[in-house]
């Protein structure tokens, strides 16, 4: 008997909004090999696709995601050190696949988020919750540490909010994630495909290639000190796409229109 995919994709309506879907209810969508894999490939895949502008990452069943699947644990409890690297490298290069990603990302966080649901939703640009979600960075628990997903929810969380939940493993709700910053728009359950519509309408509305290059900026310099040559990089990068098919068409329309 085929097993089902641990996601699922598809177009929808054809207008490059593309939405992949965790599809292992019955564990609460938790990791194991196969679906670190296949989000892998998926996003290394959209992310060149001509026909993808806008990615959703979303869920079925009442988790977005629990972490690590219980059976997979179980299996790598004999690994070796080197064993364990290379398995670890997996999850790695797939949060840094989906961060990396040239189309904007956008978390739909219909249920709890634990341990490394909270990284899949930390490599997300725009995350959107149910105001009844938990997240959790639960690893502490059994003696872990959120290793592979840390240079993400760190980010995304902030310093002094991973200082406190990284060694805490407390559960804090969609809401205070929200006045941490965490959070982007928070809803009713029954409001959240409405609000996710409204923001990739938001991002289908302006130009392709400017979308990605905003992306892009933000992961390049966001972390870096401001120096003559950041300056002279931003220089470089208005100019070129001032130049670009794209902005010259826009901005005409935009000044004939203003006329």
């Amino acid at each position: 008997m085929t097993q089902p995919a641990a996601y699922q994709y598809l177009t929808v309506h054809g207008d490059g909004i593309v939405y992949v879907t965790l599809n292992r209810p019955e564990v609460r969508n938790a990791f194991n090999e196969g679906l670190i894999g296949e989000l892998q490939d998926v996003f290394a895949k959209l992310g060149s696709a001509d026909d993808c502008r806008v990615i959703v990452l979303q869920a079925n069943g009442k988790s977005f995601c629990a972490g690590a699947d219980l059976n997979w644990m179980k299996s790598m409890a004999n690994f070796t050190k080197a064993e364990n690297i290379a398995d670890s490298r997996k999850m790695a290069l797939m949060l840094n696949t989906i961060y990396s990603c040239p189309k904007p990302v956008i978390a739909k966080v219909q249920g709890d988020a634990y341990a490394g649901g909270v990284g899949l939703a930390s490599v997300c640009d725009i995350l959107i919750a149910s105001n009844q979600v938990r997240f959790c960075i639960s690893e502490a628990k059994l003696g872990l540490l959120p290793a592979t997903i840390a240079p993400y929810v760190i980010r995304a969380l902030g310093e002094q909010a991973s200082r406190r939940y990284f060694v805490t493993a407390e559960v804090f709700t969609a809401a205070h994630g929200k006045e941490m910053g965490f959070v982007h728009e928070l809803v009713d359950p029954d409001a959240l495909d409405s609000k996710v519509d409204e923001v990739c309408q938001a991002i289908m509305s302006n130009g392709p290639m400017a979308v990605m290059a905003c992306k892009k900026i933000v992961r390049d310099i966001s972390q870096q000190a401001i120096t003559p040559d950041l300056l002279e990089d931003t220089v470089e990068r208005i100019a070129t796409i001032r130049t670009s098919d794209e902005a010259q068409s826009r901005m005409k329309a935009f000044l004939e229109k203003s006329k």
